[in-house]
């Protein structure tokens, strides 16, 4: 069978394990041990998206478009912004590791997340985490670590990834 110009990816954290996948993929992709859908068995026909009533299948790219040029004064306030975020985390965490108080350690957590996801947000919006790109590939090997765990998971991630700008 030909493949499509996609792919279908299963968000592992919504998905309710109804399984309708299973009996309507035509290759089989669905149906593995670690529970996501293998992409090289995959051909795009989209049947398992259509049918997961979780909606925990999204239907994505294989290729990515190409990055488009940004404005240097809008990437100039951008990581401003972002690294104001990373200030205010480091400060929300030394005030959580002062704190005896449980609330107070939840609020803290709380806002901890939405400042990270506020981070991860603005940077994909603006384009800076299109998972080929080579921002992402400059991220990815900056996160490599000491922990060889870590460094293997990464180093799969930038074989399956071609930088395409």
């Amino acid at each position: 069978m030909e493949k499509s110009e996609r792919y279908a990816y299963r968000d592992l954290k919504i998905c309710t394990k109804d399984c309708l996948c299973l009996f309507v993929c035509p290759t089989g992709a669905t149906d593995n041990e670690t529970g996501q859908i293998d992409f090289d068995k995959c051909i795009g026909c989209g049947a398992c998206a259509a049918s997961c009533p979780s909606r925990a299948i999204t239907m994505l790219p294989r290729v990515y478009p190409k990055q488009k040029v940004k404005d240097e004064r809008v990437i100039k306030e951008l990581f401003n912004n972002a690294d104001s975020k990373i200030e205010q985390i480091k400060i929300l965490k030394y005030l959580m590791s002062k704190s005896s108080n449980d609330d107070e350690k939840r609020l803290y957590k709380a806002l901890i997340h939405s400042n990270k996801v506020m981070v991860e947000d603005m940077m994909r919006e603006a384009g800076f985490m299109l998972p080929q790109s080579s921002d992402t590939n400059k991220l990815l090997i900056s996160l490599r670590g000491k922990d060889e765990e870590t460094f293997k998971i990464i180093d799969k991630l930038l074989d399956k990834l071609e930088v395409n700008d």
